[in-house]
């Protein structure tokens, strides 16, 4: 699991050193907001890699519904992988997953990531703190 979990960890390290300022977004070109938000994809795709691989080593099955990303976070929840609180603030990651992954690229307007890129640091420093004990 550490090794997993480690792997991960890595490429989401890797992804923040290519992910630009939130102030800078306005500036952006079209074809360069949608690497930010590829690369804002990936971040939350990197946490539900984590959370699926917590879960999966504790015996759980893991959600298969429709809506099993939401159902994920909520299993991680009720098994103290994470807490409420980062819950919450990855139910907003998980909606632009979802918008993302439908949208054309012409939809994405800097203004809507601009609050994901300024938190995504600080939430993640948050995941990594959380989920530390499973590193071990």
């Amino acid at each position: 699991l550490k090794i997993k979990i480690d792997v991960e960890i890595e490429n989401l390290d890797q992804l923040f050193l290519e992910l630009p300022s939130h102030e800078n977004l306005p500036k952006l070109s079209i074809l360069e907001l949608a690497g930010v938000a590829t690369l804002l994809h990936n971040f939350y795709n990197g946490i539900e890699n984590i959370i699926k691989q917590i879960l999966f080593s504790k015996g759980e099955q893991l959600p298969s519904s429709g809506s099993w990303h939401r159902d994920l976070l909520n299993l991680a929840e009720s098994h103290k992988v994470i807490s409420k609180n980062l819950k919450l603030k990855l139910v907003e990651y998980l909606a632009f997953r979802h918008f993302f992954t439908h949208a054309y690229v012409l939809d994405l307007y800097p203004e809507r990531m601009e609050p994901l890129v300024e938190n995504a640091s600080e939430i993640y420093e948050l995941f990594k703190k959380e989920i530390d004990i499973f590193r071990c």
